[in-house]
């Protein structure tokens, strides 16, 4: 197993294929969330694309309600992990098909929680220890509405909301009330919570991307706020109930990013990291290189480090650039080395 009370960085991926793998490693990187796909045919609404080194089906791992991994099936991909030096950490996000009828409290929201239960537990027995999640309606709003270019011609997403035609109007059969989609995180809380520690795996709540925005075509975006993460912790005090804390959204709602990390890592509740920035805030922005951006990112590492966070920090999101993959090795490639360089700078001195 890899050695695993430190700072540092990994990787999403959609893909355990051994030239995946092998390519991450070679980079120093030792840990990384599997991303999971939707059944054939089913909108994942995912604009970040992953198709390269697919593998074969072993390779990636297939999610839905009625197509739970089986604790054998994830112990199987760590252990294909763990032969190449990788440890992995566990189940980067759940999709939209796993968690919006929860949100929505439709008919398919009793089933959704079961599987999510079925899924902690298989988890738990194959010794993977992260579930990150969303309450985000992704897919069903948009999320980004272009491409902004960055130095030497690279290209980062962008979100502008004057380019959204009739923001206001609803793009579900009705409008929906913050209200009541608070009461069904609360409730979804009560239920899952409880699964996830008995299972021993830690949920990891991802803030809403774009945040700030109350509503959106018809959606109240419940997790857009410091304040709303805060009420959402305090819905049970568990180190199994905490955050995926996205310093690049944090960023787009204008927090001071160091204040945000002593403020969360003070609870001991950060349980892994987005590493990535953008300019602009969160009804104008645009990603960009880890390099630059809002936030200064060597202090915000410190700050990582002031809170004795040993944990995983991840790029997340990178720029396109030339002769890139889709899930960009070149770009993730830069931005490893230079986050790598960062702590290493930061425990010498």
């Amino acid at each position: 197993m890899v050695e695993n009370q430190r700072l540092r960085v990994g990787f999403r991926t959609n893909s355990i294929a051994p030239e995946r793998l092998r390519y991450i490693r070679q980079l120093g990187v030792t840990d990384v969330f599997i991303n999971p796909v939707t059944p054939a045919g089913v909108e994942s609404g995912d604009i970040f694309v992953d198709n390269t080194d697919q593998g074969d089906e072993n390779d990636r791992l297939v999610l839905a309600p009625d197509n739970v991994p089986s604790a054998a099936r994830l112990e199987k991909m760590r252990e294909q992990c763990e032969q190449e030096g990788i440890s992995l950490q566990g189940i980067h996000t759940l999709q939209f098909n796993m968690y919006g009828d929860i949100m929505l409290n439709n008919d398919g929201a009793d089933r959704q929680l079961e599987a999510i239960k079925k899924l902690l537990s298989n988890m738990g027995e194959a010794g993977l220890p992260i579930l990150g999640y969303q309450w985000n309606p992704r897919g069903v709003v948009p999320m980004r509405t272009g491409t902004t270019t960055l130095r030497g011609g690279a290209e980062a997403t962008h979100f502008n909301l004057s380019e959204i035609e009739a923001p206001d109007n609803p793009v579900l059969e009705r409008e929906y009330v913050e209200d009541d989609l608070w009461k069904h995180y609360e409730s979804f809380v009560d239920e899952i919570i409880p699964a996830a520690e008995h299972a021993r795996v830690k949920m990891a709540l991802h803030p809403v991307d774009p945040p700030t925005i109350p509503t959106l075509m018809g959606i109240p975006r419940l997790f857009r706020s410091t304040q709303s993460f805060e009420r959402a912790l305090d819905l049970r005090d568990s180190e199994y109930h905490g955050l995926k804390l996205c310093l690049g959204c944090f960023s787009e709602m204008g927090e001071d990013i160091i204040d945000v990390i002593h403020r969360f890592g003070e609870r001991q509740r950060i349980v892994f990291v987005h590493f990535r920035d953008v300019v602009g805030t969160a009804e104008a922005f645009h990603e960009t290189f880890v390099d630059c951006g809002n936030f200064d990112e060597v202090r915000a590492m410190k700050a990582l480090k002031e809170v004795d966070f040993k944990g995983v920090i991840i790029p997340d999101h990178v720029p396109n650039v030339t002769d890139d993959t889709d899930w960009g090795h070149r770009a993730r490639g830069y931005t490893a080395g230079y986050l790598r360089g960062v702590i290493n700078s930061l425990s010498l001195n």
